[in-house]
């Protein structure tokens, strides 16, 4: 059995994070990923992904962007610095290492995993919060004779061009989705089932962010409230369009329900041009006929279905459901964080950005993982 002081599942942004943070505190180790190299979801997403937070607040610890990089990095840009990240602080994962099952012994951890078991004093889960794709079911859909694929698999626009393609969700990932397939000579449509919140990437040329970090200390509704009418002003009538809004602003939703607002990156313009169709649910599928609760029916040859993801941390770890509850609170207010020696990176969804979010985490992980250690040592 192999041991070390902590252990760190997940090498993608919060597991490096950390890992630079403990490195800095001087506490022993062991980092471990399922996947071949680091960062293994931002090398699976869809080419044309980019941030929709600026850089200037998305960097991990101790290591900002390069100047070069502009306002908001490619996908290939934050490769490129998780590469540079991971050289910088020496960062060594153990690959093809998968934590199979995580259980309490005595003072610490057990990992079982195929490369054997881990003991850990301290373990730092830092999968992400978003691990599975849900799996894609549509009434009728195996008659469908085109091609159906959730977002996770989606790659390029260009294997879509020419053909009209649905896409099934309107939240950042979908939006953007569909923004690829219109400039690959697509012809998209979305399927819209629930009430939305949209707000512009950029307000008056500076990051929505920077308004996000004001009005964070606030209390979510009253923040919402305040900046209602400068969103109308700037989103306009979603009603007009065919959407519905949310009955609560965007930092109440982020806290209420754990999901991000849709940052609007030029989507409702190409929707307010016709460029891109918007439907109600998807009631069932016929063929290459797709029927809608709100009473249409399209042909299309092709379904993207950006429907998210499960959160599966709780399916490898024993431990108590209200620790699980807890991560949907920053963790200056998570009443567990660090109970049991057990800490979870990244897992809450900020308004004031994920990557952000994630830096700040993993130096409070740290902090707290070097306290204990060095009280205990005494």
């Amino acid at each position: 059995m192999q041991q070390t002081t902590t252990l760190i599942v997940g090498a993608s942004l919060s597991g490096l994070a950390t890992a630079a943070c403990l490195q800095r505190a001087g506490i022993d180790h062991l980092i471990i990923e399922k996947e071949a190299q680091v960062a293994a979801p931002w090398r699976n997403h869809y080419e044309r992904l980019h941030l929709h937070t600026n850089k200037r607040f998305s960097n991990l610890p101790y290591r900002k962007f390069a100047r070069r990089v502009p306002r908001y990095p490619s996908r290939q840009q934050v490769l490129d610095y998780v590469g540079e990240y991971q050289a910088a602080f020496h960062i060594e994962p153990i690959f093809h290492c998968e934590a199979r099952s995580i259980r309490r012994a005595d003072e610490g951890w057990i990992t079982e995993t195929p490369n054997g078991p881990f003991y850990s004093h301290y373990l730092v889960m830092a999968t992400g919060a978003f691990g599975k794709p849900k799996p894609v079911t549509f009434r009728g859909m195996e008659t469908f004779p085109g091609r159906i694929l959730h977002s996770h698999a989606y790659k390029t626009g260009q294997e879509f061009s020419g053909q009209r393609v649905l896409v099934v969700g309107f939240g950042n990932s979908a939006c953007e989705i569909a923004l690829d397939l219109y400039e690959r000579d697509a012809i998209p449509a979305m399927s819209v089932r629930s009430p939305v919140n949209v707000v512009p990437r950029d307000v008056f040329g500076v990051p929505v962010l920077a308004l996000s970090l004001l009005l964070n200390r606030l209390p979510a509704r009253l923040a919402d409230s305040i900046s209602a009418p400068l969103m109308r002003l700037l989103v306009g009538d979603l009603a007009r369009l065919g959407l519905r809004q949310m009955p609560y602003g965007p930092l109440e939703q982020i806290r209420k329900d754990g999901k991000a607002p849709v940052l609007d990156i030029g989507t409702l313009r190409h929707i307010r041009k016709g460029h891109i169709t918007l439907y109600g649910d998807i009631d069932h599928i016929e063929g290459r006929t797709i029927h809608f609760s709100d009473g249409r029916a399209a042909a299309f040859d092709s379904l993207v279905a950006a429907i998210g993801y499960y959160r599966d941390y709780a399916e490898i770890i024993e431990v108590d459901e209200r620790r699980f509850g807890d991560l949907r609170r920053p963790l200056d207010k998570q009443e567990y964080f660090g109970g049991d020696n057990l800490y979870f990176c990244g897992y809450w969804v900020s308004p004031t950005g994920q990557i952000r979010e994630i830096a700040r985490d993993a130096k409070k992980i740290a902090a707290d993982i070097s306290r204990k250690a060095a009280f205990s040592s005494r």
